[in-house]
């Protein structure tokens, strides 16, 4: 498929390395029997691997033109939907996985959406920029936002990092293959967020000094004392189940 005009607005960089895609495909433990999302096709190359494993394929294509390409190159053996993924309705698909070479500049959009949908996918596997990738998973063993909002949906693993040339046109930074298992909700979102965000309101200070700005201070050093929490920790120090004592007990 040729393609002569890159759209850096739409965050098009298209996987060229067969490694890459393979391994893609590999992590996602493909079975016949299952639906597959794939966000952005692009010029194809994932989609094809991906139709080849025999299971159904959903693509959603925003670009007008590769949209028409994708339609000539793949016919009926796909289900291409020509939209934005942050409009695509998840409700009705039946049991499916995620599995793509995302956009980045709306990488943390989609992890939102997918991962906070009333019909979420089994599995993830995205392939992000490597600093995305390190903050999800937090090499550093410095919990996020992120990697919090991410863990508590699932289980965030970095597979394998792919290098900016193996891409057209070639990003800025290298990239990494995630995926994110045993995707499920056990937790009251609207409370876990609210005290999360609390939580992390400044990075410099105490965690117990955030959450007593939005809650009551006495309810703060009760619930640090029943989950025999320093007073002293800070939140990028605190793991996500943590945080979910945090929710229950404060709200």
């Amino acid at each position: 498929m040729e393609r002569l005009n890159f759209k850096k607005s739409l965050g098009q960089h298209f996987l060229r390395s067969e490694r890459a895609l393979n391994k893609i495909v590999e992590i996602g433990e493909i079975k016949s029997s299952e639906t597959i999302l794939e966000i952005g096709p692009g010029e194809g190359a994932l989609t094809e691997k991906l139709i080849e494993t025999g299971a159904k394929v959903i693509a959603v294509e925003k670009d007008d033109e590769l949209f028409r390409l994708l339609k000539q190159k793949f016919g009926d053996r796909i289900t291409l939907i020509h939209g934005d993924i942050l409009n695509f309705q998840t409700s009705e698909l039946p049991t499916y996985k995620l599995i793509a070479n995302i956009p980045y500049n709306i990488t943390g959009l989609i992890l939102k959406k997918f991962l906070s949908a009333e019909n979420k996918p089994q599995k993830i596997v995205l392939l992000v920029q490597k600093e995305v990738a390190d903050r999800i998973v937090a090499k550093d063993k410095k919990e996020s936002v992120l990697s919090i909002s991410v863990k508590a949906y699932g289980q965030p693993h970095s597979i394998e990092k792919v290098l900016a040339g193996s891409f057209v046109p070639a990003p800025k930074v290298d990239s990494v293959i995630i995926s994110i298992d045993n995707i499920s909700v056990d937790f009251d979102e609207k409370a876990f967020f609210k005290v999360l965000r609390a939580g992390f309101q400044s990075k410099r200070k105490k965690l117990s000094s955030n959450l007593a700005n939005i809650f009551d201070k006495s309810a703060v050093e009760k619930t640090f004392l029943e989950l025999n929490l320093d007073e002293n920790v800070r939140a990028e120090d605190v793991g996500v189940e943590t945080w979910k004592k945090l929710a229950i007990c404060l709200i």
